[in-house]
C-alpha cells in the first residue's frame, strides 16, 4: 500500500471520495456544501495550507490542516468499503501525523458525527477520545422553560392508608427532584391526594411519581392535571403501568401517529374497572378536540373529570 501526497490532478478521485462519504453519512443542514465549495478548501490544502494524502490505488484519502495552538486537525478521511479493516486508515493517519510533527503540532483533533457509529469506533481504536459535544435541534422543537405557560397537577392514590403514602412519597420524591412543598391530604372517598410543588408544575415529574407510587403502594394511582394551561391529562396507573391515558387535545404539542391520537382518548371500561366511574359519564366528560378552544375551559374540564373519577 502506497500513500502519497495528492495533487490538483487528483480532483476527480477526491471528488468521488467526498461524494461517497456524503452519501454514506449525510451532513447536517448547517454543514452542507457543494463540491465547488469543498474543492476550494481541498485545493488550498494541497497548495500548502494543509496537506492531502491519497492511497495510490484510489482506496482512500485524508485531508488535514494545522490550527492555532499547534493542533493538527483531520478535516476529512474516507476509505472505500472494500478496503476497510485492512490498515488503510492507519496508513493515511500515519502520514498525517508525520506531517503534523514536521509542522510543530503536538495535538491532533477531528470531528465525527455521533450517528456514524463505525467511524466513531474506528477513531476510538486509534486512541481518540471525545472532549466536547456539539448538539443541534430543529428550531421549532426547542422549548425554553421560561416561555411555557404554567402546568398544574396532583396525584391520587387509591388507599386510606395516609401514613403509607406519606412514607412512600418521602422515599421516592428525592429521586425525582427537589420540591419546595409537599402535602399528603387525609383520605377522602377512598383516595389519598398528594399535592407536590415540583410534580404540579412539571408533568414529567408528576408522571414519574404516579408510576413509582403505583409500584410501591401496589394500588391504583391517578395523576390528573393541566399541562401548560391548555391540555387536561389523566393517567390511571396500575402496578407501574399506564392502564389508561387521556389527553383533551392530543396533538397540542405536535403531530402524533393516528394510533397514538386514538390511544389518548379515555377508555371508559378501564376507568370503571379501576375507579368505579360510570362509563357513560366518562364518555360524556372526557372529550377530545383538535384545539383547546373546541372544548370547555381546561379548569372546568379538570373539575368535571375529578368528579367523575371520584377525586373531586
Amino acid at each position: 500500500m502506497t500513500v502519497r501526497r495528492a495533487t490538483l490532478a487528483d480532483e476527480q478521485l477526491l471528488r468521488e471520495h467526498w461524494e461517497a462519504f456524503e452519501a454514506e453519512v449525510p451532513a447536517p443542514p448547517e454543514d452542507q456544501e457543494t463540491w465547488e465549495e469543498e474543492w476550494a478548501d481541498v485545493s488550498a490544502d494541497i497548495g500548502g495550507r494543509g496537506v492531502v494524502f491519497v492511497v495510490d490505488d484510489g482506496s482512500g484519502s485524508l485531508r488535514a490542516t494545522v490550527l492555532k495552538g499547534d493542533v493538527l486537525h483531520i478535516v476529512f478521511a474516507y476509505v472505500r468499503p472494500e478496503a476497510r479493516r485492512q490498515g488503510t486508515l492507519h496508513a493515511l493517519v500515519r502520514e498525517a501525523l508525520a506531517e503534523g510533527r514536521a509542522r510543530g503540532a503536538t495535538r491532533v483533533t477531528l470531528d465525527v458525527l455521533t450517528a456514524n457509529e463505525g467511524a466513531v469506533a474506528a477513531w476510538r481504536k486509534l486512541g481518540f477520545e471525545p472532549y466536547s459535544s456539539a448538539m443541534a435541534a430543529p428550531l421549532e422543537s426547542v422549548r425554553v422553560s421560561e416561555d411555557r405557560p404554567p402546568s398544574t397537577g396532583a396525584t391520587y392514590v387509591q388507599t386510606d392508608d395516609h401514613d403509607l403514602v406519606a412514607r412512600t412519597v418521602a422515599k421516592y420524591l428525592p429521586r425525582i427532584g427537589r420540591s419546595a412543598r409537599t402535602a399528603v391530604a387525609q383520605p377522602r372517598n377512598g383516595w389519598t391526594k398528594v399535592d407536590d410543588e415540583l410534580c404540579s408544575r412539571d408533568p414529567k415529574a408528576l408522571r414519574r411519581l404516579g408510576r413509582e407510587l403505583s409500584l410501591a403502594v401496589d394500588s391504583v394511582v391517578l395523576t390528573l392535571g393541566i399541562e401548560e394551561s391548555a391540555v387536561v391529562r389523566y393517567i390511571l396507573w396500575d402496578r407501574g403501568s399506564a392502564a389508561d391515558e387521556y389527553a383533551s387535545v392530543p396533538e397540542h404539542f405536535g403531530p402524533l401517529p393516528p394510533g397514538d391520537v386514538i390511544a389518548l382518548g379515555a377508555n371508559p371500561t378501564v376507568a370503571q374497572r379501576l375507579t368505579g366511574a360510570d362509563p357513560d359519564r366518562v364518555r360524556a366528560v372526557a372529550r377530545t378536540g383538535g384545539a383547546v378552544d373546541e372544548l370547555p375551559p381546561p379548569e372546568q374540564l379538570l373539575a368535571e373529570l375529578a368528579e367523575v373519577l371520584g377525586v373531586g
